[in-house]
């Protein structure tokens, strides 16, 4: 489906639509004093979890619509614009009743296309910016769905929210960037605004500014970051947050890059890019060749009844590429996701010649 943007905030593209404030409402002076000093900073939205969908049931789960009405109290008195989750139609009526300027759907709600659909239901014929987060799964056809049922709602001031997504194993991060993913989501819907969610990729305070960096390092257009006067006494997300000061001085230490340069600069990126061009025609050129070979290969394992998986050659050609990649100064993650990669088409190629 063709989806056309229009841009919801109003988003100067020369500098990052900056939404901040805690991870939950806890208590009115708590949302209030939050919101009065982020003011001080300079930010252009004040966010706040009204309804909390936790893993487990016992957890802090939010103080439901009360929230709402001090959300009310923070733009009658610091004139900022207010945002929160919601996650079902009962949620979007009592937005609208109290006044919320913005919307976001969790991602959590992302993943279920029936929740989805139940909030796009309840926003027909309303006329409010929709922010949209990745689901948990690194899943772009379901986080595009998502867009999409809002979108059919007559929806167009939409945003995507880049949160990461769940990975199993040990990961430096609380969920893994997976930059590929909006990346392409932005390749796909270059009028719309992705705005990159720091705190939930962390999970911790020390990387914020790092993951920040690259956002922005890759034209993301805004920054949603979890702030609290008190981060480690917050009642959810405690490891996460950070305080209006630090907050300030992060977002004032980011390095904001120009999106297009001079025409000399321009110039000078295109012969470089043509150079790039040149080797990537090269790489496919390689790869083609090597999936003939595989082909043969499987041809010679048909013919005298041998398996297609050879667990002793897969291993070996993977440790010599991931030694080979230190040696060279390539990141061994990065070689060994393009190795396996690699090995997976050349066993369907050779399936198909099973056939």
């Amino acid at each position: 489906m063709e989806m056309k943007f229009e841009n919801p905030f109003g988003v100067d593209k020369k500098r990052p639509y900056i939404i901040a404030g805690p991870c939950s409402a806890e208590t009115e002076q708590q949302v209030l004093g939050i919101a009065k000093e982020l003011k001080d900073q300079n930010i252009d939205m004040f966010r706040a979890g009204i309804w909390k969908p936790r893993t487990k049931p016992g957890s802090f789960e939010g103080v439901g619509a009360l929230g709402l009405k001090w959300l009310r109290r923070v733009k009658e008195e610091t004139g900022l614009k207010v945002t929160t989750e919601v996650a079902n139609r009962v949620h979007v009526d009592e937005c609208l009743y109290h006044g919320i300027d913005a919307l976001w759907i969790g991602a959590r709600t992302t993943v279920n296309p029936f929740s989805v659909q139940d909030i796009a239901d309840a926003l027909q014929g309303v006329d409010i910016p929709v922010m949209v987060k990745n689901p948990i799964n690194a899943d772009l056809k379901l986080w595009i769905g998502g867009i999409e049922r809002i979108y059919k709602a007559g929806i167009r001031k939409i945003a995507a929210i880049h949160r990461g997504f769940s990975s199993f194993g040990e990961t430096n991060y609380r969920n893994a960037p997976t930059w590929q993913i909006p990346i392409e989501l932005k390749r796909q819907f270059p009028d719309l605004l992705v705005i990159n969610d720091n705190s939930h990729i962390c999970g911790r305070r020390d990387i914020l500014k790092d993951v920040a960096q690259v956002a922005m390092d890759l034209n993301f257009d805004g920054l949603m970051t979890e702030v609290h006067t008190d981060p480690d006494n917050a009642w959810s997300d405690a490891a996460q947050q950070i305080t209006p000061k630090v907050f300030g001085q992060l977002v004032r230490e980011l390095v904001i890059r120009e999106k297009g340069g001079s025409t000399e600069e321009q110039s000078d990126l295109s012969v470089l890019r043509s150079k790039i061009d040149v080797l990537d025609d090269e790489l496919l050129r390689i790869l083609d060749d090597r999936m003939k070979l595989a082909e043969e290969i499987g041809r010679y394992k048909k013919a005298h009844n041998i398996s297609i998986l050879q667990p002793d050659r897969w291993n070996q050609i993977l440790v010599k590429s991931e030694k080979k990649a230190e040696n060279l100064g390539l990141s061994v993650e990065f070689i060994n996701t393009l190795f396996r990669s690699v090995h997976q088409e050349s066993i369907n190629h050779q399936e198909e010649i099973m056939k």
